[in-house]
């Protein structure tokens, strides 16, 4: 029995990369398609005719290139700019479908349905679907249910089904279509849970919701409890409309060719610490303490694997380039061994905060701080209408761009208008 009288749709891009390299070649569609992780390591998308022939998602590129070859699969780098556009304006297309939506991932949101009439949920999905798809170009999965758990259950098979959308809260044989999902695929069942509900006998999402539920809170932990609730219609996790700010801010790349020198490093560095910088500036947030790393590649024979961090609490919060960019430095120099050959370097920002929340120098007049901001709202402001890092700090490198792998990059801009579409009036 089902007790939720919420009404919960998760909306769910469909190889929502590929769909993106798709849109601005049509050529592709129908097609086996992969897109690779930064550097081209591994595949991180795959259209339904790359999933019929065996390449699985994480599969690093070097073990399916033979598949690739032998049947013609069409290879993309990553394009983070792009998706990241895409992704924006499936979100403002969803937004006007209800006053509640959650942003769940950059291709996936829940959206609170309550106020639609049971009978009418089913034809309310394929309008959101048909909708997007004829605003953005993008196809969609939707999975309707009484809670966020069912509701990912629904879109689970809603990817199987040729109409795209399945509602679980008119049909009364749930557990048939619970049956049809693997225990490892619910959502919040981790490696560890598996391994306990299988040994256990619990293979499926239905034998999950008709566990019981003493058993449940003796062996698992409160977020087992949680998951098997959801699949019995009871809610445990609330939608939540508001986005929080980031708490922390990573940036980093692996490196197309080994690196030896520190200055090099320091130049791949320089580069991450002024994206991190731009990010939360943007999010008008400030930073306390600061993490840099360095790693060399697990897999090199030649020498001894390295790995090294170094984290630094700042004097102040900040979000000043040219101050994070100093104390960065100092910590790449502190934990920076000859001899190495450095596949990786990163940086965290963390203890992040509103800027309205931060110490003032006692050091400095306010005339310099205000000096300050202004500069970096100009450096954005230029990188912003002229691309990134058009306007940037010297260490950084004057326009030499970090050596990273993108082969087989499409290099679409949305913000170019090199690509968009011709319309011949005849």
């Amino acid at each position: 029995m089902l007790y939720s009288k919420k009404k919960i749709a998760l909306v769910d891009c469909n190889s929502f990369y590929v769909s993106c390299e798709r849109l601005f070649n049509p050529s592709i569609i129908k097609k086996p398609v992969v897109v690779l992780s930064s550097n081209d390591g591994c595949v991180i998308s795959r259209s339904m005719e790359a999933k019929k022939l065996g390449i699985k998602m994480g599969e690093p590129y070097f073990k399916v290139k033979k598949i690739v070859k032998e049947n013609d699969v069409k290879t993309f780098s990553t394009n983070f700019a792009l998706y990241g556009d895409i992704s924006r304006r499936v979100m403002r297309t969803l937004k006007q479908f209800s006053p509640q939506m959650e942003i769940y991932s950059i291709d996936e949101a829940f959206l609170d349905l309550s106020s639609i009439k049971d009978e009418d949920l089913l034809e309310h999905g394929y309008k959101i679907r048909k909708t997007i798809l004829k605003w953005t170009g993008i196809p969609t999965s939707i999975g309707i249910a009484k809670t966020k758990t069912l509701s990912k259950a629904a879109n689970y098979i809603a990817k199987k089904d040729k109409s795209g959308v399945v509602d679980l809260i008119n049909i009364k044989k749930i557990d048939e279509f619970l049956s049809e999902i693997k225990i490892n695929d619910v959502w919040g069942v981790g490696k560890q849970l598996t391994k306990l509900y299988i040994k256990n006998g619990i293979n499926t999402a239905c034998d999950l919701k008709n566990v019981n539920n003493g058993w449940i809170k003796k062996n698992t932990n409160v977020f087992g409890s949680r998951t098997a609730m959801e699949l019995k219609g009871i809610p445990c996790v609330s939608l939540d409309p508001h986005e929080e700010k980031r708490k922390s801010c990573c940036v980093s790349r692996s490196f197309g060719k080994k690196i030896i020198k520190l200055e090099d490093l320091n130049e791949a560095v320089a580069i991450h610490c002024l994206n991190a910088a731009e990010k939360i500036r943007l999010d008008d947030q400030t930073v306390k303490r600061i993490t840099v790393f360095i790693r060399t590649s697990p897999f090199q024979t030649d020498k001894d694997f390295y790995s090294n961090s170094k984290s630094m609490d700042l004097p102040i919060r900040t979000n000043d380039s040219i101050v994070l960019l100093k104390h960065s430095l100092i910590a790449l120099k502190s934990i920076f061994k000859k001899g190495y050959k450095y596949q990786k370097a990163g940086i965290i920002f963390s203890n992040l905060k509103d800027v309205k929340i931060y110490n003032k120098n006692l050091f400095s007049s306010i005339n310099d701080e205000e000096k300050r901001t202004k500069l970096m709202q100009a450096i954005d402001h230029t990188n912003i209408k002229y691309g990134r890092h058009s306007l940037s700090i010297a260490q950084a490198g004057l326009g030499k761009k970090i050596n990273t792998k993108r082969q087989h990059s499409s290099k679409i801009n949305t913000a170019c208008f090199t690509f968009l579409p011709t319309v011949r009036i005849v």
